[in-house]
């Protein structure tokens, strides 16, 4: 019967892991549907990283926690990483990631150093060499099957739950391994500070579209976020009219994500933007236009302007 040595390349900020690398490892575990013979590594690199690999050695399913901590690793580098990644390949069957900017960033670069095409957006494996995507902006789920000698994909983390922590810890392995970036480097990190939780991993999110008409619009937007414990989430075209700024963007072009909650308020609905939502729990829609396609997908819509509406919502909820 055919093995699976799967190794999940963690994302983290130093100090915590990344839910998505915790629902990537979600992902692999029906692997073992197919195989008896599976096993679970997950790659850590960073500097001062030891916080990190303790949290991934204690999840369900984990075997083994590589660790790869040197400075040349402090910024998250694609390029070194994928460096480090190709050196050990041989070791293992199945390359993964999120499907994240960083993921995004980091795989191509991986594939292209093993020869061997990448499967982006998994959503699901069907055997240990097939797997599940969408196609058409979210319209089609198509099952890709890989002769290559690696799996090497990025996980849609919106498709699968978070895994669970474990009482059982496993082996961390240091690995006295650097690359140096040749044509990259570091410049600085401007980080927004928000109280509000991180739009990819949010149980409520409030977004606003074309219909919000402006930057104040937008504050609406955002008052009915707070009151939820939520995050503002915004379509394309608001973010292309400069209403709010891009890392609020949600749809295909965006953040793929999947709240329990999600409101879209003065959104359309086009498919780029579907496709972005599709995974949420339930979808509330707010639009006076009654024949808006948004209201096809949603489970609740409210026909009416929303400058009215979630003035309403908000002192019902304060």
């Amino acid at each position: 019967m055919d093995s699976a040595k799967v190794l999940i390349i963690a994302e983290h900020d130093q100090v915590n892991l990344s839910i998505a690398t915790r629902k990537a490892i979600t992902a692999t575990h029906s692997l073992k549907q197919y195989s008896d013979n599976v096993t679970i590594s997950v790659l850590v690199t960073g500097c001062d990283c030891a916080k990190v690999a303790e949290q991934v050695a204690y999840l369900d399913g984990v075997e083994q926690v590589l660790v790869a901590d040197d400075a040349c690793y402090q910024y998250l580098l694609a390029e070194n990483i994928a460096k480090l990644v190709a050196d050990i390949a041989s070791q293992y069957t199945h390359l993964l990631i999120s499907s994240s900017t960083q993921g995004k960033d980091l795989l191509p670069r991986i594939a292209a150093k093993l020869n061997v095409e990448q499967l982006s957006d998994v959503m699901g494996f069907t055997s240990l060499h097939s797997v599940v995507r969408p196609i058409y902006a979210g319209n089609a789920i198509a099952e890709v099957s890989s002769s290559d000698s690696y799996i090497v994909s990025t996980i849609r983390a919106a498709s699968f739950d978070a895994c669970d922590s474990s009482d059982s810890r496993a082996e961390i392995v240091h690995l006295d391994k650097t690359f140096e970036s040749s044509s990259t480097r570091f410049v600085e990190l401007q980080a927004s500070k928000s109280e509000r939780p991180e739009l990819a991993n949010a149980n409520v999110v409030v977004a606003g579209g074309r219909g919000v008409a402006s930057k104040e619009g937008f504050v609406l937007i955002e008052q009915l976020a707070d009151v939820l414990g939520g995050a503002v989430g915004a379509s394309r075209a608001a973010v292309d009219a400069d209403y709010i700024s891009n890392d609020h963007q949600v749809g295909q072009t965006g953040k793929i994500i999947s709240p329990d909650l999600y409101i879209a308020a003065g959104i359309s609905g086009a498919i780029q933007h579907i496709a972005g939502i599709k995974d949420a729990k339930v979808i509330v829609a707010i639009n006076k236009d009654p024949d808006a396609t948004i209201f096809h997908h949603a489970d609740y819509g409210l026909v009416g302007d929303l400058f009215e509406l979630i003035p309403e919502f908000i002192q019902k909820y304060e």
